[in-house]
């Protein structure tokens, strides 16, 4: 908000000073003749005086009578010049031989030179020297005092503004964060009570459309595990019969259709409930290398390959590391499958502790991720071209869990480039949980 004040005012004051010294030069060439006019008008009286001064005198006298305008009419500038000599335009010299004063303007179309003619030889040239400094001081005063006027107007009507967008701005990110209940509060009476009062509509929305779709995947996830598990029963029951050969490999065949679908529903409860803002992760105490090495034991039991070779790293000042067990386990093993689905024969699981937080990262030999996706796999049900087949792509909904996981504790989960030349999967959480949401 206070760039938006600063480039706010910046512009007025920016503004301000353009009309000051653009606009009077504008009217002044506009209306120059009315000023000269005005000018002449304004200052006949002192032209006849002086003229008079030097007819009244003989001409060789005429250098001490310029010697005593100069004088009575300090600080003016009093010169008595040759025409020839006082280098004037064509026109200015007409003006001249027909009697008529010459008037130089300066700014604000003020008069700065009148030249009169004594005679056809001689002119009487009054110069008004520029404002001393301190006077400027007083005029460059006054503009800063103007420019401190405005910037208090400005504060003073900024200020509701301000505080009211701060509001929603706070508002947003809560909603952003996971917090569906988080409203503006702010009074229709405001200037953007109006903006608020849609927002808070949208947000109620949203947050109905989301309670909605989580109550409804819980039904549907709940409601389809109960024939799954029966399906998953009678084939078994019916696999201990003596059948055909043919017909226990379809058997079998439906067997591994049920169970996938189950372990797609229970992908699917495991996501709804990360997605529940009333569940807050449990932080402990947990010793890092042996929650590690119990992570690990749980993915070597489900590798296919037996080349495949995972490393872990340890860069840890501490032993401990307060985290919720639960969630962060689901994370880093829904990260070490995928790599195990993609690498050649290398993994890498590393671990580093500073005080602002812990680091855990997962690399792995690959193909990688292409940067235009590497957030878009984040997504539930979203697998790269290359993972459309079941076999090695699965659901789609492992890193996404992943994700919910790791930030419902407050931490984020990232994809970049690994320097084993596949994908890094970047996992970090805080060192202090943020405060939950109501």
């Amino acid at each position: 908000m206070f760039r938006v004040l600063l480039r706010l005012y910046l512009i007025t004051i920016v503004t301000y000073s353009a009309a000051i010294f653009l606009i009077p030069k504008l009217v002044i060439q506009l209306f120059e003749h009315r000023y000269l006019d005005y000018n002449v008008e304004q200052s006949r009286g002192m032209q006849t005086l002086i003229v008079k001064q030097y007819l009244r005198a003989p001409v060789e006298r005429w250098s001490q009578v310029t010697e005593q305008l100069g004088r009575d009419f300090a600080p003016l500038k009093v010169q008595l010049l040759l025409r020839q000599d006082a280098s004037y335009s064509p026109e200015e010299a007409a003006l001249l031989a027909q009697g008529k004063p010459v008037i130089h303007l300066g700014e604000w179309g003020w008069m700065e030179q009148i030249s009169s003619p004594i005679n056809a030889q001689f002119v009487v040239k009054l110069t008004i020297p520029p404002d001393p400094l301190d006077m400027n001081l007083l005029y460059w005063s006054m503009n800063v005092l103007i420019g401190a006027a405005l910037l208090a107007c400005l504060l003073v009507w900024l200020r509701p503004h301000w505080r009211d967008l701060e509001r929603l701005k706070t508002t947003a990110v809560q909603l952003g964060k996971g917090n569906l209940g988080a409203r503006t509060q702010i009074p229709s009476s405001s200037n953007i009570g109006s903006l608020a009062s849609v927002f808070d509509t949208m947000a109620a929305d949203i947050e109905q459309l989301l309670n909605q779709q989580r109550d409804l995947l819980n039904a549907v996830s709940h409601e389809l595990r109960t024939p799954l598990t029966r399906l998953d029963f009678g084939l078994a029951l019916a696999l201990s019969e003596d059948l055909p050969p043919a017909s226990r490999e379809r058997m079998q065949s439906l067997v591994a259709h049920i169970r996938e679908l189950d372990e797609l529903v229970l992908e699917l409860l495991s996501y709804s409930r990360l997605q529940n803002p009333a569940q807050l992760p449990e932080r402990v105490d947990v010793v890092l290398d042996e929650f590690i090495d119990s992570v690990l034991g749980s993915v070597d039991d489900e590798l296919e390959n037996p080349e495949i070779v995972i490393d872990v790293a340890f860069d840890c000042a501490v032993e401990r590391f307060s985290l919720d067990p639960r969630l962060t386990a689901r994370a880093l093993q829904n990260l070490l499958r995928n790599a195990t689905r993609y690498c050649e024969k290398r993994i890498q699981v590393g671990v580093k502790v500073c005080p602002k937080g812990c680091e855990i990262w997962v690399d792995d030999d690959g193909i990688g991720i292409p940067p235009d996706q590497r957030e878009r796999i984040f997504e539930p049900f979203y697998r790269l071209d290359r993972s459309r087949d079941r076999t090695t792509g699965g659901f789609g909904l492992g890193l996404a869990i992943s994700r919910r996981a790791v930030e419902a504790q407050g931490g984020t989960l990232t994809a970049v480039a690994s320097p084993l030349g596949g994908a890094r999967f970047r996992l970090w959480l805080p060192t202090r949980a943020p405060c939950p949401m109501k």
